[in-house]
């Protein structure tokens, strides 16, 4: 009897584990969330468990997606009279419902630039602004391999929406309904954000700046983890001079908010950026592996994901292969 009963629950946990969706196992970057950081701010609830809201200024609210390795940020930005929501995540799960919750204002969306974890939601909206780049246009016609590599080993934590179908997960193309530039201001009613230029991480790259508040929302040029800079699209002397602009707000601001694991960084972060990329670029820092052709350059709590030196400079090529790295 207890053979037969043991070979009866052998047989019961494999058919159970052959039930269990691949994304079963937990990653190991999994394993510290929810980050203790999210403490410090009020949870606000919505009924989608793949997001989780926190107001972390005044009409101010973090769209977090831990179940996704990129542990993207989204920002929906209320004013008196009209709402901005600065990305729109992954586009794993409905993030106009979710915003839907959170105001009932019309919205406007802006990217922080159209890499695929930041304008996944894009085609929901009616208003979509975009920057007047060539890489904006082209982003905006959307693409399936960039979405795909968001779903393998390793990169979920926990369960998929009820619904998605990875098979069929891709960008969808959204249309832009206004280019914006460099220096535009965008009025909700009461509250005004100031478009900044800040190429590097992509041609696309903006931060936004609510002077009133002092508050800067950074994209991708800034947030508290390895900051990518690995990929073709990105233009290195370029971001150098986007953070040093950045980095002279700094005294005006009383937060940065990044687009990844975090939300809330102080303004003094803004100048050690300056100090550790140039640190990195003079060659004071060594790099540590990563995974193919890339590296790890890290100064203190700062850190970047590069494309991996050449040991010998080609001398076909007039710039090094580093000046074009995400």
């Amino acid at each position: 009897m207890v053979t037969r009963f043991s070979a009866l629950l052998s047989k019961l946990v494999l058919l159970c584990a052959l039930a269990l969706p691949s994304h079963a196992e937990v990653p190991a970057w999994c394993g510290p969330l929810p980050r203790p950081e999210y403490k410090n701010f009020q949870r606000v609830s919505v009924a989608d468990p793949w997001f989780e809201v926190y107001q972390v200024k005044p009409s101010v609210f973090a769209i977090y997606e831990p179940h996704q390795a990129e542990e993207t940020i989204s920002y929906l930005i209320v004013g008196q009279k009209q709402a901005l929501l600065f990305d729109t995540g992954m586009g794993i799960s409905d993030i106009k419902k979710v915003t839907a919750e959170l105001t009932q204002l019309p919205i406007v969306v802006l990217n922080s630039h159209t890499h695929n974890d930041h304008v996944g939601g894009n085609w929901q909206f009616e208003t979509v602004y975009g920057m007047d780049t060539d890489f904006t246009r082209e982003n905006a016609r959307g693409s399936r391999e960039d979405a795909q590599a968001e779903l393998g080993p390793g990169q979920i934590c926990g369960r998929l929406p009820v619904g998605f179908d990875p098979k069929t997960y891709l960008t969808r193309p959204w249309r832009i309904k206004a280019y914006i530039h460099d220096g535009d201001r965008i009025d909700l009613g009461g509250r005004t954000l100031e478009v900044i230029a800040t190429p590097g991480h992509t041609p696309d790259s903006i931060s936004l700046l609510d002077r009133a508040s002092g508050l800067l929302f950074s994209g991708d040029t800034y947030y508290p983890a390895p900051i990518w800079l690995f990929r073709p699209e990105t233009d290195l002397e370029a971001y150098a001079t986007s953070i040093r602009r950045l980095a002279a707000l700094a005294p005006q601001l009383k937060a940065v908010l990044g687009e990844h694991n975090i939300p809330v960084a102080p303004p003094s972060v803004l100048p050690r950026l300056v100090a550790a990329f140039d640190a990195v670029r003079s060659g004071k820092i060594l790099p540590l592996p990563d995974s193919s052709g890339k590296v790890i350059y890290k100064v203190g709590d700062i850190s970047f994901l590069m494309r991996a030196p050449t040991s010998k400079p080609d001398k076909r090529h007039t710039q090094p292969s580093q000046v074009h790295s995400f």
